[in-house]
């Protein structure tokens, strides 16, 4: 006997039929009823560092989550892709999988312009001509992905939704980068309180 699952599976991003015969909402439609944290499947070659309960944690130490959730129907932690490590799309944000052996090869530009971050997290690194390695532990790369993917996209979201049209983000990356660097200072020792760097 195959006793009925109570909570529908999310794939792709839409919820599944519940006893198939009603759809459930879609995030990306932005009709469903309350917030949503998705997990999917990491894809080959890439590994979850978060869960879901450390983003539902981690949201509940943001000062103004109420303001800033406005129009924001999921943050999906989505399959890995070689160079992306998050994304947005109007009312989702999503945090790509980590890949699977943590210590990630960083061009020039990428360690110069995250070099405060690194270092705070306490991430040991090494250069190689242009390339550096950075030796992530999964506490570390949890905390990267938290205390700045997630705020950059997040930043991403409060631009778009701060716009006049709320259709699109207007400022770009470097508003975003900005958002996220002003709230990780601003929420560190909270962080390091709730979750460990080590």
């Amino acid at each position: 006997m195959h006793q009925r699952k109570t909570t529908p599976k999310v794939r792709d991003g839409r919820v599944q039929k519940k006893n198939r015969t009603q759809l459930s909402g879609d995030y990306y439609l932005g009709n469903l009823t309350e917030f949503v944290v998705d997990r999917q499947r990491p894809g080959e070659g890439y590994r979850h560092v978060l869960m879901k309960r450390d983003v539902e944690a981690f949201i509940s130490i943001l000062p103004d989550w109420n303001e800033l959730s406005v129009g924001l129907h999921a943050i999906v932690l989505s399959p890995g892709e070689s160079n992306l490590m998050g994304w947005h799309r109007p009312g989702v944000v999503g945090i790509c999988a980590w890949e699977r052996d943590l210590w990630i090869d960083c061009n020039d530009s990428f360690f110069k312009e995250h070099e405060d971050i690194i270092t705070r997290l306490g991430v040991p690194s090494e250069q190689k001509g242009n390339i550096f390695l950075c030796k992530f532990s999964e506490a570390s790369a949890r905390a990267f992905q938290l205390l700045h993917i997630l705020l950059h996209e997040l930043g991403h979201h409060h631009d778009r939704m701060t716009t006049k049209s709320k259709i699109q983000s207007s400022r770009g990356e470097s508003f975003a980068e900005m958002y996220a660097r002003r709230y990780g200072d601003q929420i560190f020792g909270r962080y390091t309180e709730m979750f460990s760097l080590h």
